[in-house]
């Protein structure tokens, strides 16, 4: 049975803040601001409030909670590791429950509480683009994340006429002495980069893993933890812990970061059932490092064109420590030249709903990144996130570089099987 904390649950956890401000540096919403209510300490001391009946559930204090990436950058920093993204998104719940979804929480939940919804609006997006779009002309699947203002000035990527459930089974026989291998799938890799998620498949099957893709599993649940529609969030956790109950794969693996922060960050807090699906995730990063992928990868013959190519560290891989991975995986493929950025560690600035409630400062903190990308000279940024991938392309084109934003996995697909990154 999934439980969702509420706020007095982190009662203990409030108490050890202790204002030290180390959360300053390393909040990308604080950076753009300079507002305390912008950071974890402001928004731990409002909570605290909260909890003593001293403030009530006021737009002010609403508007203190949309200024959160739920990044995790502030909890990874903290001396006292206090889990400022909880606590906020309690709180949002709190604001929910009294007081009703806001219009993109409506919206979010239309779509990732509804797959034949989802579904009916990939497949018509591309008639509705022309009409919306500023550069590209299709619209996403995941369009109601975003304000319609927000939607005319975004680029967005063309949609796929066949969703990843349209390209891959749901079951693959695994080879003599192979597991296998499950595969969370999330939102963005059904429905707007699909080849990302066949690429996965594809590198996967030829090393002899099976793989059980549910069609049952649905959306991981960060949009709805970031709106803070709790009722969602439970109905979704429930539906894709019964999803992965069977098909024998003890390992799951995501290749969207956000995912990944949901399942094993959010899941582990909603009791036995959601740690137990916690524990068998793993990025692919990892998993393609654990199995000795990675080196077998390197092993390939140099080629004598290469790409520059940058990587940019999604927030919910770097929060978890997974950041050495998906360079090795890099600097292990024969076309790759991998150079770094500066401040390649800080957010994007999509943050699920963010983009949508916060729409100017998600643009500012995306500017920023597209100029330590500019900087690089690199001809690609690879990243481990899906979500990632949409507002990294998003942010080079409003700065006009000529420059594109692509899945580390789009990179192995064209290596080892002649694919386009």
């Amino acid at each position: 049975m999934v439980h969702l904390k509420d706020l007095a649950d982190y009662a203990d956890q409030i108490s050890q803040c202790v204002c030290c401000g180390a959360c300053q540096a390393h909040c990308p919403v604080y950076r753009e601001t300079l507002g305390e209510g912008s950071v974890a300490r402001g928004k731990i001391a409002l909570a605290a409030s909260v909890l003593a009946g001293e403030i009530g559930l006021e737009p002010r204090l609403t508007e203190e909670l949309s200024l959160c990436l739920l990044c995790g950058s502030c909890v990874a920093k903290c001396p006292n590791r206090v889990e400022t993204d909880g606590i906020v998104a309690a709180l949002r719940r709190r604001v929910t429950d009294e007081q009703g979804l806001s219009t993109v929480g409506r919206g979010v939940a239309a779509l990732t509480g509804s797959k034949p919804l989802l579904r009916g609006l990939v497949r018509g997006a591309g008639l509705l683009a022309p009409l919306v779009f500023k550069h590209i002309p299709t619209t996403s699947g995941l369009r109601l994340r975003f304000a319609p203002a927000v939607l005319r000035e975004r680029t967005l990527p063309p949609i796929p006429a066949r969703n990843l459930f349209d390209r891959v089974p749901e079951h693959s026989m695994a080879a003599a002495g192979r597991p296998t291998i499950g595969l969370f799938a999330g939102c963005a890799i059904t429905y707007l980069y699909p080849q990302v998620g066949e690429g996965l498949a594809r590198l996967l099957t030829s090393f002899g893993y099976g793989l059980f893709l549910p069609r049952s599993q649905g959306c991981c649940g960060m949009p709805a933890l970031s709106s803070g529609n709790g009722a969602l969030l439970t109905e979704l956790a429930e539906a894709n812990l019964a999803a992965f109950a069977e098909g024998g794969a003890e390992t799951i693996v995501t290749a969207c970061a956000s995912c990944g922060g949901a399942l094993t960050g959010h899941y582990a807090d909603l009791g036995e059932d959601g740690r137990g699906l916690a524990d068998r995730i793993l990025d692919i990063h990892q998993f393609l490092d654990r199995e000795g992928l990675i080196a077998r990868i390197a092993e390939l013959p140099g080629q004598a064109e290469r790409i520059r190519v940058t990587y940019h560290d999604p927030c919910h891989l770097r929060t978890r420590g997974i950041t050495r991975e998906p360079r090795a995986l890099l600097r292990a493929l024969p076309q790759v030249d991998l150079v770094e950025m500066d401040e390649a560690a800080s957010c994007c600035g999509l943050g699920g709903t963010f983009a949508a409630t916060q729409a100017e400062l998600s643009r500012r903190i995306g500017d920023r990144k597209a100029a330590a990308i500019a900087a690089s000279g690199a001809e690609l940024v690879a990243t481990g996130c899906p979500g990632c991938v949409l507002q990294l392309q998003d942010s080079i084109d409003r700065a006009g570089l000529r420059v594109r934003a692509v899945h580390t996995l789009d990179l192995v697909d064209q290596a080892l099987y002649g694919g386009h990154a």
